[in-house]
């Protein structure tokens, strides 16, 4: 069962629907409507602009194409700038004007249309279907082989449909085509899905020192910083974020890494600040259970209810709009929601796509069904390639048993000894009860 709304959270949950089905009202669409929500992509399309550049843009692509409505290319670039629009604010009702735009550009013109599908590839992403982002990526490089979108959309389908050496064969590929930023951060991540993290530093060092506009510098510090983060860096982390916010304030990412590094740091004022800034404007899964666990941190499980409350509002949205969310279902539900509800995403998911973080949601899920037998083997599964991810390594030390359990609860602390503002505590508390 869901998380029972408090009155605020319920008056919350009304904004968010509103969010998610509002603001459809643009050219070539209709107002009336629904647009379906999603979670924001794995990873931005190239040549990221700030978000008032990106702002300015749309309305003069906007203004354009009301003046020019048969200019395909133009249609293109707006479809393909929503989706960027919603991965840089949260704001979903973006995806279906990307569609409506993307449509219309291959209506006017059918063939070798490659701008118009390759942002049909980067639209796909953003919503998480993979498969056919990998598609449609395919189509136009076969028009396009020089596609940087789509070289990029590519890279990243075949990494979130867990095809690691295809991902690394693809990423050296858009390497001799299309060198540049959008190559060597998608470079750094397969880096470091293999566990080669200064390899993926310093890809992201070298993306950072080519970085001239505000959106490609905001992008390049905050993964910066989350990669700090991730190897526990707190204050690199802090620093690198602070970099990506002068560069552009508005860059959620950047204010959401900067929230977890300040509770690294011991913080928690200041995440708390950062994160109700984040999720006041765009309550996304991640920061919302983030913000709720600080809460019940500090003892305020009120408080962190009805952050769980909203995430279960968030998912039921997002279902009803067409959206797959079984992966946030899966992460959310396992420790704030219904187990059950989480297994039963979890292994939908897992037939969709087979990634070192579905096999960590499918672990964690079985585990909290009271199925450790068989959640180790996808326990396993999710640490095997190298990727160094605190919470992956606190799972498989939970499921775990005897000298197992305490080398992989050790490996998690000395990761990131701040990963997780319940689980971190658990498992130094796992520790002390094994020694």
């Amino acid at each position: 069962m869901a998380p029972r709304l408090s009155g605020r959270t319920a008056v919350a949950a009304c904004a968010l629907a509103l969010a998610l089905t509002g603001g459809a009202v643009a050219i070539g669409g209709s107002g009336s409507d629904p647009a379906p929500a999603a979670v924001a992509p794995a990873a931005p399309p190239p040549g990221h602009p700030g978000t008032a550049a990106l702002d300015a843009s749309v309305r003069s692509l906007q203004s354009h194409l009301r003046a020019q409505p048969k200019d395909f290319t133009s249609w293109a670039t707006l479809g393909t700038a929503y989706v960027e629009q919603a991965r840089t604010t949260g704001d979903p009702s973006r995806y279906a004007q990307a569609d409506r735009a993307l449509a219309r550009s291959l209506r006017l013109h059918p063939r070798d249309n490659d701008a118009a599908l390759a942002g049909r590839a980067a639209l796909a992403a953003a919503r998480h279907d993979f498969s056919h982002a990998l598609s449609d990526a395919r189509r136009a490089l076969a028009v396009n082989p020089y596609s940087e979108r789509a070289l990029s959309t590519r890279v990243d389908a075949l990494v979130e449909l867990g095809r690691y050496a295809e991902a690394e064969r693809a990423v050296d590929e858009a390497d001799r085509r299309r060198p540049g930023i959008p190559v060597l951060t998608r470079f750094s991540y397969v880096a470091e899905l293999r566990g080669d993290v200064p390899t993926a530093h310093h890809a992201l060092t070298r993306a950072l020192s080519s970085a001239s506009s505000p959106g490609d510098v905001a992008y390049t510090a905050t993964a910066l910083g989350q990669l700090a983060f991730r190897q526990g860096d707190f204050g690199a982390a802090l620093r690198h974020c602070g970099r990506a916010l002068r560069a552009d304030a508005g860059y959620v990412p950047a204010l959401e890494c900067r929230a977890r590094a300040r509770a690294g740091k011991g913080d928690r004022a200041g995440a708390v600040r950062d994160l109700r800034n984040v999720v006041a404007r765009y309550p996304l899964p991640g920061p919302l259970v983030e913000l709720g666990e600080l809460y019940e941190a500090q003892g305020d499980s009120a408080a962190a209810r009805d952050q769980y409350a909203l995430v279960s509002a968030w998912i039921g949205l997002a279902r009803a709009n067409g959206v797959d969310v079984d992966l946030d279902t899966a992460l959310a539900a396992a420790d704030h929601g219904d187990p059950k509800a989480a297994l039963r995403a979890a292994r939908a998911e897992w037939d969709r796509r087979r990634t070192v973080h579905t096999a960590d949601a499918l672990a964690w899920a079985l585990h909290r069904n009271g199925k450790d037998t068989e959640a180790l083997p996808y326990s396993r599964r999710a640490t095997a390639t190298g990727f160094r991810e605190a919470s992956f390594f606190y799972h498989r030390g939970v499921i775990a048993r005897g000298t197992e359990r305490t080398k992989w609860l050790r490996k998690a602390l000395t990761t990131n000894p701040a990963f997780s503002p319940l689980s971190a505590p658990r498992a130094r508390a796992l520790l002390r009860t094994a020694s």
